[in-house]
């Protein structure tokens, strides 16, 4: 392993609790996926949970949905500006969301929570170190 996969190993463990961080403030992913309906984006929410692609969400939508507050948090723990959060959240929850409920069901995904640390082979640490190479 070389010095830059291991930086973004260890970024995507630190982003990815972050991450999992984010999401259970939001009450966890149903609660997240309640407030993208509420804020008229149901559709893009539900392509994530849902078994076919996962259709793209802007820095600005996410900030819309999720808060200035919860992104600078996330920000403040990944060591980035709140508006490189935003586009970095922009670009991992949609594939976050899609391997927290891999049957196609918001129910259980809260329960895979522990898998954006990284701690499990394949976990979503490991792709956020992915998303961080590019």
């Amino acid at each position: 392993m070389g010095l830059l996969d291991s930086v973004t190993s260890a970024l995507g463990e630190q982003a990815g609790g972050g991450l999992a961080d984010l999401l259970k403030g939001q009450g966890g992913v149903g609660g997240l996926v309640e407030k993208f309906g509420a804020n008229g984006l149901g559709d893009v929410a539900a392509s994530w949970v849902g078994k076919g692609g996962n259709l793209p969400i802007s820095p600005e939508q996410i900030a819309a949905v999720i808060g200035h507050g919860p992104i600078a948090d996330f920000a403040k723990s990944v060591g980035i500006s709140p508006e490189q959060a935003a586009e970095t959240i922009s670009g991992l929850l949609p594939e976050a969301i899609d391997r927290l409920t891999p049957g196609g069901e918001v129910a259980g995904g809260d329960d895979l929570l522990g898998q954006l640390t990284g701690a499990l082979p394949g976990g979503l640490g490991d792709m956020i170190g992915g998303f961080l190479k590019k």
